[in-house]
């Protein structure tokens, strides 16, 4: 898992350590250091911001707010979200910083105190070795952002229209372990669904947040040994749990180095929970070995449980062949490509099926309407992926998940995007009624924009630009908060 750019060693200079040259703190990808609230009135506004669309458009990311302690990797900046609010034909934007523990440590140091990733954790911290950012995810509960980071930590709950950092969440006082990235919200029932994962067994842990942020409930999910899942899926009742053959190698670990291992040989299992259910109720299923970053959706049709998401396509050898040991390879490097995919289960009989959705696009960082989540959802978007000279996203998708059919939206050569959340229109007719939103690099202007799409017209111009005079660097995860549930 090594993005240090040139070279993979330190060198000393004047006594010093120095560090090589790093594409993660460059560019667009380099952290900005304020803080700002934009009003309408000091954007150049290119079109129309939609009456009907009503709500915050969220993103979070990775932002130094010191100088990186050692061999920097893009997980290790402090959270940082940029939020637009958007309501009768208005937007302001904001950035703040996610005050997590360790960012207010090193704030009130005024230094880094923690490595990254890539170096040796904290021998002095056993309750912190590395450094929580809460940089990875965010997602809308109970009226709050709750901001997430994607090894498991701490959850922590922002205000979602000033994104001032409320502190952590303690379930009510019942949370006992961390939790994970892309945990979930039933907007049917406002269920926050979540999971965890370490190197303790039993490995895994399960729970449920209701409405009034009581622990509803909460089931430890062994594995035969540490794993290192990434995301889960929810249907209605169940929830669904990954057990992939991409692994630590642990004698790389033990000796305090991260490196992968691919084990071809293991099935990739889904733990199939009913979502309040115990341990003694969850099923296993075995697929082909594969790994997966990103889920879509899961939804129930009679006898049948059926998942979405994006699987890692690894490359091929001279014969064609798929070769598994290139998933270490692609994660490693962010090297990522991926593909459109079908996974499904009959819970009765047990007979399992799995297909390619789309065989065309490397398309990830997958959004939906969160209205949709349990139902058969007929769209997905995702962006596409490029990798030079980092990985960007040169454009955003639109899949018809039904019979695989895609549009492309590009603003052209120079522009990059960010993960693009589904806002439904007020008064939403259909499924995909409503707006595509998206932070948006110019590189020719040099400046960052807001875009507006409209989903059922998804290849056409942008609805409405918003040029922000602020940067926006690169992030990870988005959300749209809906403005009936601010």
């Amino acid at each position: 898992m090594n993005n240090r750019g040139v070279g993979d060693m330190t060198s000393q200079e004047n006594g010093k350590r120095s560090y090589p040259v790093n594409k993660y703190l460059e560019g667009n990808y380099a952290p900005v250091s304020g803080e700002h609230v934009v009003e309408f009135e000091d954007m150049e506004v290119l079109g129309e911001v939609p009456q009907d669309l009503d709500g915050v458009y969220v993103r979070n990311g990775p932002n130094n707010q010191h100088p990186a302690l050692g061999n920097y990797h893009r997980y290790d900046g402090d959270g940082m979200l940029h939020g637009v609010r958007f309501k009768d034909g208005r937007a302001t934007y904001r950035n703040k910083w996610i005050h997590t523990t360790c960012f207010d440590e090193e704030a009130a140091a005024g230094e880094a105190l923690w490595g990254g990733m890539l170096d040796a954790r904290r021998g002095d911290r056993p309750d912190m070795p590395l450094k929580d950012t809460a940089n990875t995810d965010v997602v809308m509960h109970a009226g709050k952002l709750v901001a997430t980071w994607y090894i498991s930590g701490d959850p922590y709950l922002v205000d979602p229209i000033t994104l001032e950092s409320l502190g952590q969440s303690d379930f009510g006082g019942k949370r006992t372990t961390k939790i994970s990235a892309h945990s979930k919200t039933d907007e049917s029932t406002d269920d926050f669904i979540f999971f965890d994962y370490s190197r303790d067994y039993p490995y895994m842990n399960h729970g449920v947040i209701d409405k009034n942020g009581a622990m509803t409930a909460f089931t430890p999910v062994e594995l035969p040994g540490p794993r290192l899942p990434h995301d889960m899926w929810i249907s209605h009742s169940y929830t669904i749990l990954h057990d992939l053959p991409l692994i630590y190698d642990e004698e790389a670990y033990a000796h305090g180095r991260v490196k992968l291992r691919f084990e071809e040989d293991w099935p990739t299992r889904f733990g199939v929970l009913p979502r309040h259910g115990t341990g003694d109720d969850i099923r296993w299923y075995e697929f082909a070995p594969c790994y997966i970053l990103h889920t879509i959706n899961a939804w129930e049709n009679g006898d049948w449980l059926h998942m979405t998401g994006c699987r890692i396509q690894p490359h091929t050898d001279g014969q064609g062949n798929p070769d598994l040991q290139s998933i270490i390879t692609i994660m490693g490097r962010h090297g990522l490509d991926a593909r459109l995919y079908r996974w499904s289960i009959n819970l009765l009989t047990g007979e399992t099926k799995e297909s390619l959705l789309d065989d065309k696009w490397n398309a990830e960082f997958p959004t939906w309407n969160n209205s949709a989540m349990g139902e058969p959802m007929k769209y997905a978007y995702c962006a596409q992926i490029r990798h030079e000279p980092v990985i960007n996203f040169p454009g955003l998708m639109k899949f018809d998940l039904d019979n695989g059919v895609s549009e492309v939206h590009s603003a052209g050569p120079g522009y990059t995007y960010s993960e693009a959340p589904f806002a439904p229109a007020v008064g939403a007719t259909g499924e995909d009624h409503g707006y595509v939103v998206s932070f948006v690099r110019n590189a020719e202007a040099g400046q960052s924009e807001v875009h507006i799409i409209d989903a059922q017209n998804f290849s056409a111009p942008p609805v409405c630009k918003l040029i922000l005079p602020h940067r926006v660097p690169e992030g990870f995860h988005a959300t749209w908060a809906r403005g009936d549930l601010l």
